[in-house]
């Protein structure tokens, strides 16, 4: 992380605080051993995981307010993983995921800012079959559904990692495709509902987006 340039910032869950760094803008790229390459990730969409996006910061709001005891909880797509960290200071059962070769680095640096024990992290293609993630209670993610493919892989890769009686919360900001997210999960058994978050004063611009929630076997 030589050459890239970081921001830092503190973001405020009441009297919790969650320190931050991440990449300072989207022009922001560093791949000399041409390993996101490989991977498939261009130089255009390098950044995206390293940046602190709109969902991201509603996502953890939300679950900022949830009851989280007693449950393994799966994020998946993690970038900065906001939530991810909020959930860590709570002590809770976190694994946080995410396909970029450099997220992992992020949130070890980001748990050490924050003081905390650091994070259970796995690099993961939402195609693979085989992860041994294991089972999950409750699993999130915010702003997954860049393309139309990417509504089968989610949906899959949530089902392969929900036990029986499980809860999935998407923040979507609104890319038109969370209908099509919502038809695959009822088509695994899960009740939906989606809902439009009131209060987003702690974002800079009005959020158009929704909070997807499916839960099974309850």
């Amino acid at each position: 992380m030589t050459d890239l340039r970081l921001c830092y910032q503190t973001i405020e869950f009441g009297k919790v605080d969650i320190h931050l760094c991440t990449l300072r803008n989207k022009q922001e790229f560093y791949d000399p051993d041409g390993e996101a390459e490989r991977l498939g990730i261009s130089s255009t969409v390098w950044p995206i995981f390293g940046l602190l996006w709109p969902s991201g910061i509603v996502l953890a709001n939300y679950i900022n307010n949830f009851n989280t005891s007693s449950k393994r909880i799966l994020e998946i797509g993690c970038g900065t993983a906001l939530t991810s960290l909020l959930l860590n200071k709570r002590q809770d059962d976190i694994t946080a995921t995410d396909y970029h070769p450099e997220a992992g680095k992020f949130l070890n640096r980001n748990t050490d800012l924050n003081c905390d024990d650091r994070i259970t992290f796995v690099r993961v293609d939402w195609s693979e079959q085989d992860t041994d993630l294991g089972l999950f209670d409750l699993i999130i993610g915010s702003d997954l559904l860049y393309e139309d493919d990417h509504v089968e892989l989610v949906g899959n890769f949530i089902n392969k990692h929900a036990k029986q009686e499980c809860e999935v919360i998407i923040v979507d900001p609104g890319r038109g495709r969370k209908n099509k997210l919502t038809q695959k999960m009822e088509g695994f058994g899960y009740r939906s509902s989606h809902l439009r978050p009131n209060d987003t004063d702690y974002l800079a611009e009005v959020f158009k987006g929704y909070i997807l929630n499916f839960e099974r076997g309850k």
